[in-house]
């Protein structure tokens, strides 16, 4: 993770950048996850009808609780692939940035924006 203060990654390519599929998804159901070793969530979110529903393991318990997750809508990388985390097999990376105390802020589409769940960064 990179801070506000830390340099710029080395130049990539428009291309490489565009490799990456990042999505819009609505997460449809959360619950804890105690077996991870830093503290986390199981979330299902679902990209739409391309995508489909998918898992993740987001380290989002410092400014989230469990129920005001739902709903909630996200980015999301849905073309990595899979990693096994405990017995967790995480699907998607869900986005966001690291606050000053080092909670990850969810990066996140207005509910009331006319967007589509599976709708592409552009």
């Amino acid at each position: 993770m990179r801070g506000a203060a830390d340099p710029p990654a080395s130049e990539i390519s428009p291309d490489d950048f565009f490799a990456a599929d990042i999505r819009l998804g609505t997460i449809t159901r959360a619950e804890p996850f105690p077996e991870a070793r830093k503290p986390a969530y199981k979330l299902w979110i679902d990209f739409g009808e391309g995508v489909g529903e998918k898992r993740s393991s987001a380290q989002i318990t410092g400014l989230y609780a469990i129920d005001q997750l739902v709903g909630r809508r996200v980015l999301a990388v849905v073309n990595f692939p899979p990693r096994q985390i405990g017995p967790v097999r995480s699907e998607v990376l869900v986005l966001g940035v690291t606050d000053s105390a080092g909670n990850v802020v969810l990066l996140e589409v207005p509910e009331h924006a006319d967007v589509a769940n599976g709708a592409g960064v552009s």
